[in-house]
Formats: C-alpha cells, sequence, structure tokens
C-alpha cells in the first residue's frame, strides 16, 4: 500500500532537498504543491485525499477538510502557529498535530532587530531614492538608549530580548506566564502589559493572537504609546489593529512601524501607501538555515508519529 504524503507549503525543498530525502528514505511517495503558493480547502482535498500525512504550511486546515481526508492520521507543521489547524476537530478526529516551536526562533529573533534598525535609520527609504536616482540622505534615529518594550516572552521573545540587550538597549516585558528567573539573569525588567505599553520607545510583539482574531494591540492601545514610538509585528496578522496602526502613522502619532504578517494575506492594503512603514511578505523565518531546520524537524515529527 502507497504511503503518501502531502508537502504543502509552497517553498517546500527550496533550500535543500533533505526533507524529501528524509520522507523517501522511509518509504513515503511525496505529493508537492503544485501551485507555488498557498493552498485553498479544495486544493488541499484534492491533492491529500489519499495522504496519511501533511507537512503543513499556513492552508486551511479545518473541519471539512479533515473531514474528506479519510486516510489522515497526522499533521506536522513547519513552523509555531496553529491558527490554520483546527486543533479540537483534529483531536475529535484523533488526527496527530505537532509543529517545530524551536525551528524559527533565530530567524524570527534576528528579523526582529533588523526590522528594528532599517526602521530606525530608514534603509529601506533611501535604498528606494537612491534606485529612483535620487541623491536623498535620510535622517534616522539611534537605538541608543531607546526602551524596548516585549510583548510576549517565549522563545523568541526572549532570544529578542537578549539581542537587545546584547547591543545595550534596556528591556522592559510582559508575558502572562513569566520566567523571573531567566527575566533577572538577562536584565530584562517585568512589567504589567499596560506598563509596557505606555513606556516603550520600540514595542515588538511575539504573541499568538486572540482565537476570534480582534487585535491585542488596537487603537485604544497605541493612543497609550509614547508619541513618535515605533511598532513592530512580527507575531501574527491581526495581533495588531491595521487600521488603527494606519491612522497612526498618517498622524504621526507613531513615528514608524515594520510589519510582517497581516489579517490578510498576500497583503495589498493602505499600509502600502505610507513612507513611514516597512512591509515584508511574513519572512520572518526566511533564513536559509532556520528555514531547512524547520523544514526537516516537521519531518521527523511526522515520521515519528506516524510510527506510532
Amino acid at each position: 500500500m502507497k504511503k503518501l504524503i502531502l508537502t504543502s507549503p509552497s517553498s517546500m525543498g527550496q533550500v535543500g532537498l533533505e526533507p524529501f530525502d528524509l520522507l523517501k528514505q522511509n518509504d513515503y511517495q511525496i505529493i508537492n504543491n503544485p501551485y507555488g503558493r498557498k493552498l485553498t480547502e479544495d486544493e488541499v482535498i484534492e491533492l491529500a485525499k489519499d495522504c496519511i500525512g501533511i507537512v503543513a504550511g499556513i492552508e486551511p486546515l479545518t473541519a471539512r477538510v479533515m473531514d474528506n481526508l479519510p486516510l489522515l492520521r497526522c499533521i506536522s507543521r513547519v513552523g509555531v502557529g496553529m491558527d490554520n489547524v483546527d486543533l479540537e476537530y483534529a483531536k475529535h478526529k484523533g488526527i496527530k498535530v505537532v509543529n517545530t516551536p524551536n525551528g524559527p526562533t533565530r530567524a524570527v529573533a534576528e528579523f526582529t532587530l533588523a526590522m528594528t534598525l532599517a526602521l530606525l535609520r530608514k534603509i529601506p527609504r533611501a535604498d528606494a531614492d537612491l534606485k529612483d536616482k535620487q541623491w536623498k540622505k535620510q535622517i534616522g534615529s539611534l537605538i541608543f538608549e531607546k526602551q524596548i518594550g516585549i510583548i510576549g516572552l517565549g522563545r523568541i521573545g526572549q532570544m529578542v530580548a537578549e539581542l537587545f540587550r546584547g547591543i545595550g538597549n534596556p528591556v522592559i516585558g510582559f508575558d502572562v506566564f513569566p520566567n523571573k528567573k531567566w527575566a533577572n539573569l538577562n536584565g530584562v525588567e517585568l512589567k504589567s502589559f499596560n506598563e509596557v505599553i505606555v513606556q516603550s520607545d520600540i514595542l515588538t510583539l511575539h504573541i499568538p493572537g486572540n482565537n476570534d482574531k480582534t487585535p491585542i494591540v488596537g487603537e485604544k492601545e497605541i493612543e497609550k504609546m509614547k508619541d513618535h514610538a515605533y511598532i513592530i509585528n512580527i507575531a501574527r496578522g491581526g495581533v495588531v489593529d491595521e487600521e488603527a496602526l494606519y491612522g497612526a502613522l498618517v498622524s504621526q502619532k507613531l513615528a514608524g512601524a515594520a510589519v510582517d504578517v497581516f489579517l490578510e494575506e498576500p497583503y495589498a492594503g493602505p499600509l502600502c501607501e505610507l513612507e513611514n512603514v516597512i512591509l515584508t511578505p511574513h519572512l520572518g523565518s526566511y533564513a536559509k538555515e532556520g528555514k531547512l531546520k524547520m523544514e526537516i524537524d516537521a519531518v521527523q515529527n511526522l515520521i515519528m508519529e506516524l510510527k506510532q
């Protein structure tokens, strides 16, 4: 009997073929995403109808999808976020769901630091001007002595804090279940959610978001932020209210923002019109070393679960 696996991420294997090799070495046959983009429900159903496992990206793995995949035994997510998977229904169906919590940590943390520096020094704007044959010197800001505020001190948030502390910035943070020992060892001052919002010069978010997609940082929270502060969202689309963020950037309540994740992706909304925001297409984990590790980890998790 064929042991079929759907590898659904559109960029699966682009960095290296090791994940596919692992599947083949364990006698699995691969159905790869042929579309080069996120799959729809119907496409997942068509491609995975005879599959026992899915190495999953961000495609919708809903109750309807699972009901139409009678052989499915395991969903192994390449990445951390599980928002696209109906976890309760998977449990009800006896489908194992696993992810790769360690794979993207370093990549996302470094990307957060890179986005912050690029935002403060207006590097993308200067690059665009020069490529448009304009010799125009952008005046940016130093990160020196800026108060960094981190909402969410899990694996990624902790590494972000360590990177900022490493270049000499004071860091405050909030987490629902804070690791006080880690915070003390790394010079991170734990504060309430409201205190971090109010006191930060640069606010960076590393949280999963609400199940109902309502924003955690909305108009009310942005209004409490320091005038001319910066916000970095590398977490989840919808964690920051995009409409409220747009208004704050237009009014210059906020000096700038960097956004990698959006409520609807691909994003083509009004933030694209602004110069004081850096927008990237969900690149946080897209460092070749981290991406390959996540894909290998996801395949290994799948193989281990299917052997049980």
